[in-house]
């Protein structure tokens, strides 16, 4: 092991600190979750410290020296620059003002002394998953869809990783999406907590749930047992994928919406990229199988392809909540070597 150099994968979440280790061979270190809680309420300076306690809490599991990392990959959730600048809006999973424009990727470097690289944790994902599945090779291209409280994703186009003049590329969630098909004659707008309507995040998320679908759908059911759960912290959105996975005609009717914007989505990516893959990640393909091919497979049914594009796969994301640490840490690898 000591001929092997390492390299971190640092994912920062509003939550959790998750972490990994990967070798030049290949070869990661960590197979599990290695999380600790992130305190990122309290400011940059109390998770900065958590962030370098999460870091040598995997070199010691892996037995690995400090000095054998050569590169760490950082991620965050966005928005961010594509040097790790905090949007001047701050972060929207981080609920402090000071987070607002504070250069974390620079800031983890100087904590650690180490070379840090940063992307967005959609962006970090899309990286890890795209690797799995096609390695290397220069001539594919994919999109990764994260369906979670909000929908992150990222792009990846003949192998390369799209980041964008300022680090803003593939904000898939906030594609303003048509409603042809989509919206039902007595729907509201959805409408996403960043201020556009009818956006991809503001249909396919948790947060679509809670503000949008559920709203139109469960007063069309008056006998449903969600109404019998008292709506704090927007509990009664974070039953339906309980009652979906259990065949729920309304859960049902939720989720198929969602799989029907993604589908919009999707098409829309064709158009641009004439991609070989999409991944779906998060809350949502953290259920059953039944679920995962029933979901799947009503994103297939709406998305429009052409006779030669048939062989474009819709597959669930690899390696669930580990992706973006895994992503992270295959950027400090591959940038390493890029010199």
């Amino acid at each position: 092991m000591s001929d092997v150099n390492f390299f971190a994968g640092v994912d920062l979440g509003g939550t959790k600190i998750n972490v990994t280790l990967l070798g030049d061979d290949g070869v990661f270190r960590i197979t599990e979750m290695l999380e600790m809680p992130a305190r990122v309420e309290q400011g940059p300076s109390i998770t900065l410290k958590q962030m370098e306690a999460a870091l040598r809490q995997a070199a010691n599991l892996c037995d690995v020296r400090l000095s054998s990392i050569k590169a760490i990959g950082l991620d965050t959730p966005g928005p961010a620059s594509a040097d790790g600048v905090i949007s001047a809006q701050g972060s929207t999973n981080f609920g402090n003002t000071s987070w607002a424009r504070f250069p974390i990727r620079e800031a983890f470097q100087q904590a650690v002394s180490l070379p840090t690289v940063y992307a967005n944790d959609g962006n970090a994902a899309a990286l890890h998953c795209h690797r799995v599945k096609f390695g290397q090779a220069a001539k594919f291209s994919s999109l990764t869809a994260a369906v979670g409280t909000g929908l992150g994703g990222g792009i990846v186009v003949n192998g390369q990783l799209v980041v964008g003049a300022t680090g803003f590329a593939a904000e898939v969630g906030h594609v303003v999406l048509p409603t042809n098909g989509l919206l039902e004659p007595d729907q509201p707008m959805p409408k996403c907590n960043c201020g556009r309507e009818g956006d991809a995040e503001a249909w396919a998320s948790l947060t679509g749930i809670r503000n949008n679908l559920l709203p139109y759908y469960l007063q069309k059911y008056p006998d449903h047992p969600l109404w019998q759960i008292e709506d704090v912290g927007g509990e009664r959105a974070k039953r339906v994928r309980s009652f979906g996975e259990n065949g729920d005609e309304m859960a049902r009717l939720i989720f198929r919406k969602q799989a029907m914007a993604l589908a919009v989505l999707f098409d829309i990516a064709m158009q641009f990229l004439d991609l070989d893959a999409f991944f779906i990640g998060g809350g949502v393909m953290q259920t059953n199988p039944e679920f995962q091919e029933w979901f799947l497979r009503a994103i297939r049914e709406h998305v429009s392809l052409r006779d030669e594009q048939t062989g474009v796969s819709i597959e669930v994301a690899p390696d669930g909540d580990m992706a973006g640490a895994r992503g992270a840490a295959r950027l400090a690898l591959e940038s390493w070597r890029a010199g």
